[in-house]
């Protein structure tokens, strides 16, 4: 069983992304690569609260790292959706949308990867590192808006990523105040 440090983590985690949005949506499951229709915020907080590893987590670095390799897979799906839209015939402002989506899919996938390295040796760059996906995954959104982009899937994935983000961050911020000489 986790410790009750570990399980007051994980509530704060999941009661923080949970109130960033009641919104109904579809939303990508990383390895079924399949749509759902329920309440995203739920389904991100359950899905990567609940699985087996992160309930047997010994300890935040073990539950951040299994987090972020979950963002990262999100990620690398979705970026197989984006991929695969690219590739049918659209405007050039669409694929110019869809092109930066692609570059910010690939930042964000680097970026969790180098956040679950990261998390042991330096938690406050791994907290930086994964506040700087928000920001990208915005602006692919922001770019898809903008020239009309009517792809629920890619959309629901960006909205998926900003469930991911939040989390990162509440377990390197824990992470930076378990150990605050360390850093």
């Amino acid at each position: 069983m986790a410790p009750p440090n570990q399980l007051c983590l994980v509530l704060v985690i999941f009661l923080s992304v949970f109130s960033l949005s009641s919104l109904s949506t579809s939303v990508i499951i990383p390895k079924a690569n399949v749509s759902l229709s329920i309440p995203s915020s739920q389904l991100v907080c359950l899905k990567a609260l609940s699985t087996p590893e992160v309930i047997a987590a010994m300890d935040t670095t073990q539950l951040g790292t299994l987090i972020m390799k979950l963002g990262a897979a999100n990620a690398k799906a979705t970026l197989n959706v984006y991929n695969e839209i690219i590739k049918k015939p659209g405007s050039p402002q669409a694929l110019k949308a869809l092109n930066c989506c692609v570059e910010a899919y690939k930042y964000a996938i680097l970026s969790f990867e180098m956040v679950y390295s990261e998390l042991v040796e330096d938690p406050q760059t791994a907290n930086y590192d994964v506040a700087v996906i928000g920001p990208e995954i915005a602006n692919c959104e922001k770019e898809l808006i903008n020239v009309k982009v009517q792809a629920p899937r890619l959309l629901a994935g960006n909205r998926f990523m900003k469930y991911y983000v939040p989390m990162g961050y509440e377990i390197t911020s824990t992470l930076e105040l378990e150990n605050p000489n360390e850093y």
